[in-house]
């Protein structure tokens, strides 16, 4: 189950496969995976920090890869939820302590994350909107689809979505939902694009889909234990 970093960089990867398809120079046209459901529309104008918004707006207007994915329902404590989604290093210490293992993603300070992998890729990312139930994430970075793949640059827009129906008791029926929008330069995707092929639109959506249950999980079992929360969010122990 890996992390929010190494989802991105699945959908990074797969960006690398797409952008590779037009076979020269000029970025093509965005790839959308349709799907039955998905988040509503949101003005990113509106909602992006004006200090990130040319940045998120050129990524979003002119994606190399667009798509989304759809998560099953969380009964959750809303509060917890958001709080994870503010703290991507402690939802992967959690797993970590649940003993499954995940990337490990570092708070590089002032709300921004990190991940990298042993073949150089790395990705830094934080929120740079914010909503009535959703977010709206930027990262930049660098990454391979393979370890024998080019290193290109790649930036991405990630907007999360998590309606909900409260519940009496405090808890919420979250919906949660993303779009993502990747963006990398097409002349070094072709150099990869026989190693992903048709594969891309998939790796995508799969990487939307760990990346909503990299959160979703965590918040599920904090839900399901009461009694072992606090213990799985715990600062590390020194």
């Amino acid at each position: 189950m890996p992390g929010t970093g190494s989802s991105l960089a699945a959908l990074l990867a797969a960006a690398l496969a797409a952008g590779a398809a037009d076979g020269g120079d000029a970025m093509p046209a965005p790839m959308a995976l349709p799907m039955t459901a998905g988040p509503a529309r949101v003005n990113l104008s509106e909602v992006v920090d004006p200090a990130f918004r040319d940045a998120v707006l050129a990524v979003v207007r002119k994606p190399t890869l667009s798509t989304r994915g759809v998560s099953d329902e969380v009964l959750c404590t809303p509060a917890v939820y958001d709080w994870l989604l503010d703290h991507p290093d402690r939802a992967a210490l959690a797993w970590k302590r649940l003993k499954v293992p995940v990337v490990d993603i570092s708070d590089r300070g002032g709300g921004r994350f990190a991940w990298s992998d042993p073949d150089g890729s790395e990705l830094v990312w934080q929120t740079v909107g914010r909503f009535p139930d959703g977010r709206v994430w930027y990262a930049t970075g660098k990454a391979k689809a393979s370890a024998a793949a080019p290193m290109v640059p790649v930036k991405a827009v990630v907007v999360l979505f998590h309606p909900g129906k409260a519940h009496g008791d405090g808890t919420a029926t979250l919906r949660p939902a993303v779009q993502a929008y990747l963006q990398t330069d097409s002349r070094a995707a072709n150099l990869v694009l026989r190693l992903m092929g048709s594969a891309a639109p998939r790796l995508a959506e799969q990487g939307c889909e760990q990346l909503l249950f990299f959160f979703a999980g965590v918040a599920r079992y904090c839900q399901a234990h009461p009694d072992k929360s606090d213990d799985l969010l715990a600062p590390p122990r020194k």
